[in-house]
C-alpha cells in the first residue's frame, strides 16, 4: 500500500510516521520507518524526531488515563473464616438477659406462658414460636432432644417432619407413643433449648445454661421413670460431661435420680441408618427398666 501526499501530511500533522511501504519515487525521509523502542538501538534512538520523542520515550505509567489500559480491581485479602461460636461467644454478654424468677416454683400453666414470652438470651430475636414441650405430663418416659428445627420452629411441637415420623415408629415396638394415651404408654418431649438457633447451628453454652432452668422444672413435674436424651447436644449438656455420644451411649446415667438412657436422634439416623442397630439397643434398655421399675 501506498501512501498519497496528502495523507501523509496528515500523518505528519498528527505526529504519526507513515508505517507502510513508500513508493520508489517517494523522498524516503518522508516516510521513515518505525522501530519499536524496546529493539530501538541507541544511534536510531538519537534520530528520532524532536516531536515523537516524549510520546515514544514516556514511560507507560505517564501515558493519559484513556490510553492506559483498563486494569481489574486488586481483590481484597481474604479473612480467614470466624467459627459462629467464637462470633456469637465475643458478644455473648450483650445478647444475655435475666430469666425470670422463681421458675422452680411455677406450675405447667406458669411455666408454659413464661417460656412463650422468655427473652433471656438473643434467640428469642429470630424465633418464630418457642417450642416448650409435648405429651402426658406424669409421663413414664420423657424424651429430651436438643434444639428445635426450622419445621419445629413453624408449628411449635417438637420432633415433627421425618425425624418425628422415625421417631414414632421407634417408640412403637416398645408400646411407646406420643399421641394421648395412659401415663405409662405416653411419653413426654422437650429440647434443651426451647427457640431455634439461628440457621440450625450448634447450641451455645451460655443459651443451654440460659434455659436449662425450664427443662429441669419440666422434668421435676413429670417426674419420669426413666429419661431418654437423644442427640449429643441433648445428652452433654444434660449430664454436663463433653464425653462423645458413642461412649455415653450403653451405659446408665442419672438426673435428678431418674435413669438416663443416651441414644442418637433420629435425624442422625435418616443420614446414617446403619446405626439403627444401636438404637434398638437403647430402646430395648428402656423397656427393661419400666419393666424392673415399679408403675
Amino acid at each position: 500500500m501506498s501512501w498519497s501526499e496528502r495523507q501523509r501530511a496528515m500523518l505528519r500533522e498528527m505526529g504519526i510516521p507513515a508505517f507502510w511501504p513508500v513508493p520508489p519515487e517517494a523522498p524516503v525521509e518522508e516516510a521513515p520507518m518505525v522501530v519499536s523502542t524496546h529493539e530501538q538501538a541507541p544511534a536510531v534512538r538519537a534520530a528520532m524526531p524532536a516531536e515523537l520523542a516524549p510520546v515514544l520515550a514516556r514511560p507507560p505509567a505517564a501515558l493519559p488515563p484513556a490510553a492506559a489500559p483498563s486494569a481489574k480491581p486488586a481483590r481484597p485479602e481474604a479473612k480467614p473464616p470466624v467459627s459462629i461460636a467464637a462470633a456469637a461467644s465475643a458478644g455473648m454478654e450483650a445478647i444475655l438477659r435475666e430469666r425470670p424468677e422463681g421458675i422452680d416454683q411455677m406450675d405447667w400453666a406458669t411455666l408454659r406462658q413464661t417460656v412463650a414470652g422468655c427473652t433471656a438470651c438473643g434467640l428469642c430475636e429470630g424465633r418464630q414460636q418457642t417450642v416448650f414441650g409435648l405429651g402426658h405430663e406424669q409421663a413414664s418416659v420423657m424424651i429430651i432432644g436438643e434444639a428445635p428445627g426450622e419445621q419445629e420452629d413453624r408449628q411449635g411441637e417438637p420432633f415433627v417432619g421425618r425425624a418425628g415420623q422415625l421417631l414414632d415408629r421407634m417408640l412403637s415396638p416398645i408400646r411407646l407413643t406420643r399421641t394421648e394415651a395412659e401415663a405409662s404408654s405416653q411419653v413426654f418431649i422437650a429440647n434443651v433449648l426451647k427457640c431455634r438457633p439461628p440457621g440450625n447451628r450448634n447450641p451455645l453454652p451460655a443459651e443451654v445454661a440460659q434455659c436449662e432452668p425450664y427443662l429441669m422444672r419440666q422434668i421435676a413435674m413429670v417426674q419420669p421413670r426413666v429419661i431418654i436424651a437423644m442427640g449429643r447436644f441433648a445428652a452433654q449438656s444434660l449430664l454436663k460431661t463433653s464425653e462423645p455420644i458413642g461412649r455415653l451411649r450403653g451405659r446408665l446415667h442419672e438426673v435428678q435420680g431418674t435413669p438416663v438412657v443416651v441414644t442418637y436422634h433420629p435425624a442422625y439416623l435418616l443420614r446414617n441408618p446403619v446405626d439403627k442397630g444401636l438404637v434398638w439397643d437403647d430402646l430395648c434398655r428402656v423397656r427393661e427398666l419400666l419393666t424392673q421399675q415399679p408403675a
